[in-house]
């Protein structure tokens, strides 16, 4: 399985753009979809707009495909949720737009190396420097949670696969709960890295 978001090198008109200017994309693209998609037509052209970044950073279908298969359950889980509250429409659209974030978000990583990401969000950051802020906290906090998105991704395929192994049907108690241990025992694991080498 292929980790979600782990750089992918390549000569691509969206691997050329400055990490800074896709960030800022990326936020911009995320905001305005969360405030112009509200129909299942608008979802259409959110899907076509999908595609097209995809395209951009020569990301093939397959590729496109593993990097949204992890999520696939979590927006059944939400699709599901929407309906039973609301109606199939509005389900449609919150799951489009959540599937669309990741899915730029998965772009945007799979096309810029995570030293790029974490300077340029160190050089926004510089400024609050003068006022006391650990920037350099903040900047290990980010790659810390950078990493562990393909930790998860594949703590989530090994709890999958044993439920498969064992001929489980899948469920919160059977997927949910391993996750959440294996999530806890990951961070302790960082916060005792941290710890040892002097930091709060």
């Amino acid at each position: 399985m292929t980790a979600l978001g782990v750089y992918r090198p390549g000569h691509s008109p969206l691997h050329r753009l400055p990490a800074g200017l896709k960030l800022l994309g990326l936020g911009a693209a995320i905001l305005a979809v969360s405030i112009t998609v509200r129909t299942p037509a608008a979802v259409g052209f959110l899907a076509l707009g999908v595609v097209g970044v995809f395209a951009l950073g020569g990301i093939r279908p397959r590729e496109a495909w593993r990097q949204m298969r992890p999520v696939v359950w979590v927006v059944v889980f939400v699709f599901v949720f929407q309906v039973i509250f609301t109606d199939w429409q509005r389900a449609l659209v919150v799951c489009a737009v959540l599937a669309a974030s990741v899915a730029m978000a998965a772009a945007v990583t799979l096309t810029t190396r995570t030293s790029a990401i974490l300077d340029a969000v160190v050089t926004a950051l510089r400024p609050l420097a003068r006022r006391g802020v650990r920037v350099d906290h903040i900047a290990l906090a980010l790659a810390l949670a950078i990493r562990s998105i393909p930790l998860m991704v594949e703590v989530v395929a090994q709890v999958d696969e044993a439920r498969k192994a064992r001929g489980l049907r899948p469920g919160a108690r059977i997927l949910v709960a391993p996750v959440v241990i294996a999530a806890l025992r990951t961070a302790d694991g960082f916060a005792d890295t941290l710890i040892a080498r002097g930091l709060d």
